[in-house]
């Protein structure tokens, strides 16, 4: 496998400036950061040819060598200087992106009370049909949401009492080291409490929850697409103290055996017969409201396309309407009988030369070609 430069690493030009190796820095290394990439050797590599990326590129004097004579002019420097750039400003960088994971040590100890062991916040896929999506429904939505447990106040410990977590022993956060840095995770065994259950809740099992069906009506707007989300307030999981998140609806929206959409464009194929397209014929079509006429140029080409303005689908945001586009698809008899090739026949001789555009342009390609046998 062809090493990749450093340029490569971290998908930027050889003209990038200072921000745009720093920007594409962070972004490379939160794509293979470990805590995201848990046993994933690969991604182990690539993190730690960022950061080797980052260090050279970022000092101009070490960018200024690489550029002229690659690696091998580095490594008489000794892994390169600190002076600009370098490892300060590395540690700087991951300290500010992985505060969250509790990088530079600063993070503090969360109250185990605080702790919630599940999101409150929640989310249900629903499918839907192509014109539920297009004109907009009422649908019942039947779910299950967490709801702390009374008998241990959602910590699944026998009478709420919690021993110190064994894995990182009270810390709430366990360390893995990386090349020269030491990097630290929120524990996932008791979710950075630093502490876990002596013995288990008989009421919950030890989950902290207890499941509850419930089921809530929602309005869906016109026009919401595959990927979009609905909000519905309250109607997510229970905290420990009573304080309910709110539960995201992703649609998936089946799609329609003749109207192909994109974004708020709707495509419709229309079948056309040879004759039709050559006389420039008046079609009735559907849409999504009811029925339209196209009017076809004379001499239509196969794939053409007619658009109607605001015949599509309504903006989900209210930003106006799409278009339809009709897409002809030109259909040609399978066979002929005697009768019709011989109407045919006259048709193209009352074309005179026209008929036969291709003798002017080939006639000079055959003669070429046969000088080549002479």
């Amino acid at each position: 496998m062809e090493e990749l430069s450093y340029y490569e690493i971290l998908e930027i030009s050889q003209t990038a400036d200072k921000a745009e190796i720093k920007k594409a820095y962070r972004k490379m290394a939160k794509k293979y950061h470990p805590d995201k990439n848990p046993d994933d050797a690969e991604a182990e590599k690539m993190f730690k040819l960022c950061n080797e990326a980052y260090q050279c590129l970022s000092d101009e004097q070490q960018r200024s060598i690489y550029d002229r004579y690659g690696k091998e002019g580095l490594q008489g420097m000794g892994g390169g200087s600190r002076s600009s750039g370098g490892f300060d400003d590395l540690g700087a960088i991951f300290e500010e992106m992985f505060s969250g994971f509790g990088g530079g040590g600063r993070s503090r100890r969360r109250n185990p009370a605080d702790m919630e062991k599940y999101p409150l916040d929640m989310n249900v896929d629903m499918r839907i049909t192509f014109q539920e999506a297009v004109f907009g429904c009422e649908k019942e939505i039947n779910y299950s949401y967490k709801d702390a447990c009374n008998d241990c106040n959602g910590t699944g410990a026998k009478d709420g009492k919690l021993s110190t977590c064994p894995h990182c022993d009270g810390q709430g956060q366990v360390f893995m080291k990386q090349g020269f840095m030491t990097f630290s995770q929120t524990c996932p065994h008791c979710n950075g409490t630093g502490t876990s259950a002596a013995e288990k809740c008989s009421t919950c099992k030890g989950d902290g929850y207890k499941t509850i069906k419930e089921s809530v009506s929602i309005k869906i707007p016109a026009g919401i697409d595959t990927g979009n989300r609905l909000r519905v307030s309250g109607k997510g999981n229970i905290g420990k103290r009573g304080n309910r998140g709110d539960l995201y609806v992703t649609f998936d929206v089946q799609p329609d055996k003749h109207f192909i959409r994109d974004d708020n464009d709707v495509y419709i194929e229309i079948p056309v017969f040879f004759t039709q397209a050559i006389k420039g014929d008046t079609l009735t079509i559907p849409s999504l409201t009811g029925e339209l006429e196209l009017k076809l140029e004379y001499g239509t080409r196969d794939k053409q396309r007619y658009t109607f303005r605001g015949e599509g689908i309504e903006d989900v945001h209210g930003h106006g309407k799409g278009n339809l586009i009709a897409v002809v698809n030109l259909q040609y008899p399978n066979k002929l009988n005697e009768e019709q090739l011989e109407l045919l026949n006259k048709l193209q001789e009352s074309f005179g030369v026209e008929s036969k555009p291709h003798e002017g342009v080939l006639d000079s390609v055959i003669d070429k070609m046969k000088s080549w046998f002479k």
